[in-house]
């Protein structure tokens, strides 16, 4: 088993609070999560969330189990993904106030056998990326 992990920080104009509040809904990560396309089975056990993803890929769909950890007072939200092929990833979302809006700093960590590591690594990095150009045009969009 291969552990890899990566972060990266930008900045969205809206305050923390709104932020945390979209990130706290397992709905939003549809779309927001480029492979995502639905949301199932959501469950709320205080500061957890635990919910099933429906991750579409070009040739099939992957069903992933998730449990966020949410931390209103960081505020911050922990993402613990189990995926098929042995695959887990745990994505680490930090808020800060900046200015008028927030910076948003994602750490993913990524536990992949040797076998799928280049592409896992490669495909994670890459829907951070579009996550984050995704969730700031959300909140530039979204009203105060």
């Amino acid at each position: 088993m291969s552990v890899d992990a990566f972060a990266h920080t930008f900045l969205v104009a809206a305050p923390p609070a709104r932020v945390f509040e979209h990130l706290a809904d397992p709905h939003s990560y549809v779309g927001l999560s480029p492979l995502v396309v639905a949301v199932r089975d959501v469950r709320t056990d205080g500061d957890q969330v635990g919910y099933v993803a429906l991750e579409r890929f070009r040739f099939w769909t992957n069903r992933i189990r998730v449990t966020m950890t949410l931390d209103p007072a960081a505020p911050a939200v922990v993402s613990d993904v189990v995926s098929p092929g042995r695959v887990r990833l745990r994505a680490a979302v930090t808020l800060a106030p900046s200015g008028a809006g927030t910076e948003v700093t994602e750490t993913i960590t990524v536990d992949s056998p040797s076998l799928l590591r280049r592409y896992v690594v490669r495909t994670a990095r890459s829907v951070q990326l579009r996550r984050a150009a995704e969730l700031t045009r959300r909140m530039s969009d979204r009203p105060a």
